[in-house]
């Protein structure tokens, strides 16, 4: 069963001098991943490295993607991407920064350095199942609008948006599992 993070996490570590700070947050889409990148980026600007790895639900399947930051190659970004896999989270965004002390790690000892600082903010951030998501366009009559509100809440779904014409024209948020039955309800009480 696919996770994704609720609540996002952070950990901190110190290894052989060297300060490694990691974050662990829900990113919906690269873009989001960008901006997290860079926020994190702009609070440690004295920091040496920045490591990431994300994995993305998107149309063309799971895009799996990762950055060393300028360590050796797979040291960094790839423990930390291997740790999301594991954990099968999606729409997920890890970050490790890395002050150096001055003192080499090895190939090893980054790989278990940047693993283990992200499986921290991983371990302290909260995780729920994912649900897939789609949008739905629904017709409805202005008095099923309280009784389409209620069981959207119901199913976790949302409304994205409304238009009040003749009829109520809506772009709904559904869980994929819970749409024919929903949009069912609603077109038969439509015609």
């Amino acid at each position: 069963m696919m996770l994704v993070i609720a609540q996002a996490g952070f950990a901190e570590q110190t290894i052989t001098k060297s300060r490694f700070i990691a974050m662990a947050l829900a990113s919906a889409d690269e873009r989001e991943v960008s901006l997290a990148l860079r926020a994190f980026a702009a609070q440690h600007p004295t920091a040496h490295h920045l490591a990431y790895a994300f994995r993305l639900k998107t149309l063309q399947g799971i895009v799996p993607r990762f950055s060393d930051a300028g360590e050796p190659s797979g040291t960094a970004g790839l423990p930390v991407l291997k740790l999301i896999e594991g954990r099968d989270l999606i729409n997920v965004c890890v970050a490790v920064i890395r002050y150096y002390g001055g003192i080499n790690l090895g190939t090893g000892g980054l790989a278990r350095a940047y693993g283990g600082t992200a499986k921290l903010a991983l371990d302290v951030a909260k995780t729920i199942a994912f649900v897939e998501m789609q949008t739905y366009p629904l017709t409805i009559s202005y008095k099923q609008m309280d009784m389409m509100s209620n069981a959207l809440a119901k199913c976790n779904g949302s409304i994205v948006t409304k238009a009040f014409n003749q009829q109520v024209e809506l772009l709904v948020s559904l869980p994929v599992d819970e749409a024919p039955n929903f949009l069912n309800r609603f077109k038969q009480c439509a015609e």
